[in-house]
């Protein structure tokens, strides 16, 4: 039975709402807002991917919480210098944010508080020196005027926000680490062991001495000589460490002395004739490891003079502006040093990815905007994406290079006071005046009639559509206005409303279309356990085709390994033909950060032996190569070719577009 529930809090943004739970087994845990919304009938944001304009989302949050539907691969700028994607953060992580200092705003260490996703329109905001932004419209980064958001509020009412030629603060786009590849390995070496060990043979009168020895005070640096070397198949000893001083810290080491080892570590720095990127990266890291400093400014000393200018080329080559100083210290050294400010010293750090982490920290220094860090576009994406946010103790934190508000304390989908990732999930909220609300819009002088999508938010026949039963008015008042309208669904609960969709069928356009990726049951228990099974589904698609529907069918997420196979594709493909449906969209799966790692948890936990797959297929990004969805695609359409199925005629069914690799820079609340 329901009840007013006195235990939870009211949201903030929602000050009149109904607070209510239900003791039932299907709503454990859960939490309704019941709301009177002002509007219901929303645009879509223009240069929009997906063929409608607008949309009615009954609900915020969904009960059916797919296990999939994350996203967030945004670099943060972490207390070490290093970054690391926004969907990865943990609370009690160490971060950079941003304090007042006098008349200056200065980078400072903060922790993060709280982290969660959610459900927004996507904006990409580009700014002049290339960085791309992908916010919500509500999210707010620094400007030298103070705090801006992406747009105007969508109801119209002012606000501050972004305009062409205004500028960012931050440093601009922060780089992306290298990969750990054999060259950067060899690459590492040789900057590391040339810069400070001793690689060494001598003759004695009872035979020749070879002998290989590093020596440093940072042990993460040694750590990493050690595991590269091994990696080649050189097994390196701890030597003795060296005595630590008033002036010195104490020195880790290792050493070997077999001749063959010391052979191979030979052949390993020597430069290669045609050195490739990723051994100047390698190079430029360890040489920076073990000569280098930054105090404001990158630079490498030493009295190799050959060695210098081997610096100086590698930096050059990889696009940094160095110069070899002519000065010489009392013991011989000379410096190269990088020129460019903070912008080049953090480019320089992530591009390369030393191991020495005392040098990597820019605590105190100040704020600017380094590079032509002006708005050039805001352009709407004209979808809904999972987007990720957090909160600090600073109220900020450095995203992509930029300086990015905490979006509201604790942000939520629709400007709630809640939290949008577990609460996403548990807290919906129920606009229980959506009906009245889409008569009255309808019947409004300035409505054209447009084609009205539903679904394309949160699933508007989730289970607690059982309970609220908002849809049937919703319907009726599509009906009377002959408006045509789609939904896309998981929920059999659309069954329900079979009736009052035939008459609506009889004066407008009706489109309908269920999401069906697979109808493996186990599988569907493991990742959609909210959702009814895909048999069910089905049934729902042969009920609506035996009542004159034309239903599509959207195929997705298609799993390597899983339910990639030519028996999971032909059993899927020949369900869907026998429910009746008329056409059939293929969407091979994507990982965005936060997914993967769900996702990878949980194929560790059920099938291993295709973690080494996944590897090879997805690396570190969120697709797999292009070649092999479009083989996974074909496979499928020549499935349904086989099975009489079609693409659906142009509104019939809506035709996801399928994914374009080419990772988000910055997604985020």
């Amino acid at each position: 039975m329901a009840a007013p529930a006195a235990a939870p809090s009211l949201p903030l943004a929602l000050p009149d709402a109904v607070v209510r739970t239900f003791d039932t087994p299907d709503f454990a845990g859960m939490t309704f807002y019941e709301v009177r919304a002002k509007s219901i009938i929303n645009r879509v944001p223009g240069a929009s991917r997906v063929p409608f304009d607008w949309t009615v989302n009954p609900y915020r949050g969904c009960t059916h919480a797919c296990s999939y539907c994350l996203s967030g691969d945004t670099p943060i700028l972490m207390a070490d210098g290093r970054t690391k994607p926004l969907a990865d953060l943990r609370v009690g992580d160490r971060i950079y944010g941003t304090a007042g200092s006098g008349a200056h705003r200065r980078y400072v260490p903060t922790e993060v508080l709280a982290h969660w996703s959610t459900v927004k329109p996507a904006y990409r905001i580009t700014l002049a020196d290339g960085t791309s932004l992908v916010a919500s419209g509500d999210h707010r980064f620094l400007t030298p005027g103070g705090w801006k958001h992406v747009t105007d509020h969508p109801d119209g009412t002012r606000r501050p926000h972004l305009t062409r030629g205004q500028r960012l603060m931050g440093v601009g786009g922060l780089a992306a680490p290298p990969k750990e590849s054999a060259e950067y390995q060899r690459g590492y070496l040789a900057g590391t062991i040339r810069g400070e060990g001793i690689l060494a043979s001598y003759a004695y009168s009872y035979g020749r001495v070879h002998r290989f020895r590093l020596a440093l005070a940072d042990r993460e640096v040694v750590d990493r000589v050690r595991r590269y070397l091994g990696n080649v198949g050189v097994q390196v000893a701890s030597a003795r460490p060296g005595p630590a001083g008033a002036a010195r810290r104490e020195r880790h080491a290792i050493r070997t002395s077999k001749v063959a080892d010391v052979v191979r570590i030979r052949e390993l720095v020597a430069r290669p004739e045609e050195p490739s990127e990723g051994w100047r990266l390698g190079f430029l890291a360890g040489i920076f490891d073990v000569r280098g400093g930054a105090d404001g400014t990158v630079r490498v000393a030493a009295g190799d003079d050959l060695l210098l200018e081997e610096t100086t080329a590698a930096l050059h080559a990889a696009g940094f502006e160095a110069a070899l100083e002519d000065e010489r210290s009392p013991d011989g050294a000379r410096v190269v040093r990088l020129s460019g400010g903070l912008r080049e010293r953090l480019r320089f750090v992530h591009r390369t990815d030393p191991a020495t982490g005392r040098r990597l920290r820019i605590d105190g220094a100040a704020i600017g905007s380094d590079g032509d860090l002006r708005v050039s576009s805001i352009e709407p994406l004209g979808l809904d994406l999972p987007l990720y946010d957090i909160t600090t103790g600073t109220g900020d934190f450095v995203a992509n290079g930029v300086v990015s508000h905490n979006c509201f304390a604790r942000n939520t989908h629709t400007y709630l006071d809640l939290d949008a990732g577990r609460d996403f999930d548990t807290k919906v909220v129920v606009k229980v005046n959506a009906g009245e609300l889409v008569r009255r819009e309808l019947g409004a002088r300035k409505w054209r009639g447009e084609h009205i999508a539903m679904g394309t938010n949160v699933d508007c026949y989730q289970r607690a559509e059982g309970r609220y039963r908002l849809m049937p008015p919703i319907l009726t008042a599509l009906r009377d206005f002959a408006n045509p309208f789609s939904i896309l669904t998981k929920g059999t609960l659309i069954l329900r409303d079979l009736p009052l969709l035939r008459q609506a069928a009889e004066v407008t356009r009706v489109s309908l279309s269920f999401s069906v990726g697979f109808v493996d049951e186990r599988l569907w228990r493991s990742v959609e356990s909210g959702t009814p099974s895909p048999r069910r589904r089905l049934d729902a698609v042969r009920r609506f085709t035996d009542a004159g529907f034309r239903v599509g069918v959207l195929m997705a997420p298609i799993l390597p390994g899983l339910t990639d196979t030519d028996d999971s594709i032909e059993e899927t493909v020949a369900a869907i033909a026998a429910s009746g449906a008329v056409s059939v969209t293929p969407l091979p799966l994507h990982l965005r950060p936060g997914a993967r790692e769900w996702y990878a948890g949980w194929l560790g936990r059920e099938f291993p032996r295709l973690v080494p797959r996944y590897r090879e297929l997805f690396g570190t990004g969120s697709y797999q190569p292009q070649s092999h969805q479009r083989e996974v695609v074909a496979r499928v359409r020549m499935a349904a070719r086989r099975y009489g199925l079609n693409r659906a005629e142009p509104g019939t069914a809506r035709d996801v577009p399928e994914p374009t690799p080419g990772p988000e820079q910055l997604t985020l609340l």
